[in-house]
């Protein structure tokens, strides 16, 4: 039987009058590429934010890789097992690739304030094994050769690669990214779609916010369907667009 990373069951989140979510749930399993659609204002990033420990839910149990889960902060989220990247980029522009993989990178490592200062040769040992996994990650994403070049410098396509290549640094139990294509042309797209399953390919399990239906049609191996912040559909995408309800609140009507 194939192993659950990620099980939610009855997740709420109200802000004020606003009944964000309302009994959400969601079972990931090993190496899955797991899709959440929905139109505009269907409570998809306030779940992928509940998930993540940025919002706390009102209710809800939450289980990673077969253990209890609180998502009661993002460090602690990064460190429990999920990494995520967020539909805005958010790098470290004035550091180069390399840098940015290495600050994911230790979220895994152990010599901590007293290595940095000292440099003792247990520090320098792990900081040369930062340094060549980070290579590694910047090598499999595609942008190796950039290892050096400041962040900012780097094309848009290039700097959604190099947030992935961080959050996989993490060595993460589940992937989440929030809409990764958006922006990208049809070409950086397709790169896309290719370095997702080619991270699938590594056992890797990756949650995944797209607005783009036709590529998470073609990419996910289930998905489900949020409108109004309630689950309206989930299975497979065959199932999906043949789904009455999810036509007409999403693919029928538009949304995005």
């Amino acid at each position: 039987m194939t192993q659950t990373i990620l099980k939610i069951q009855g997740a709420n989140k109200r802000f004020g009058g606003l009944q964000a979510l309302s009994n959400v749930g969601i079972e990931i399993k090993q190496g899955q590429i797991y899709g959440l659609i929905g139109p505009n204002g269907a409570g998809k990033t306030t779940f992928f934010n509940v998930i993540t420990g940025l919002y706390q839910p009102d209710t809800g149990t939450f289980e990673l890789d077969g253990k209890p889960y609180s998502p009661s902060a993002p460090h602690d989220v990064a460190r429990a097992g999920i990494a995520r990247t967020f539909q805005n980029i958010r790098l470290f522009g004035e550091m180069t690739a390399l840098e940015n993989v290495m600050v994911g990178r230790h979220v895994r490592t152990h010599q901590g304030v007293f290595g940095a200062i000292f440099h003792h040769a247990a520090a320098r040992k792990e900081e040369a094994e930062t340094r060549a996994r980070a290579q590694e990650l910047l090598d499999f994403v595609g942008i190796g050769q950039f290892a050096d070049r400041t962040s900012k410098y780097l094309s848009y396509g290039d700097q959604r690669r190099l947030e992935i290549a961080r959050a996989l640094a993490t060595d993460p139990k589940l992937l989440a990214l929030d809409e990764p294509a958006a922006g990208m042309n049809a070409t950086e797209k397709l790169g896309l779609r290719e370095l997702l399953v080619k991270i699938k390919a590594q056992g890797k399990t990756i949650l995944l916010i797209e607005h783009d239906v036709k590529l998470m049609m073609g990419l996910c191996d289930r998905i489900t369907v949020l409108d109004y912040g309630k689950p309206i559909a989930e299975g497979v995408p065959a199932e999906i667009q043949s789904n009455p309800a999810v036509i007409e609140a999403y693919l029928g009507g538009g949304g995005h």
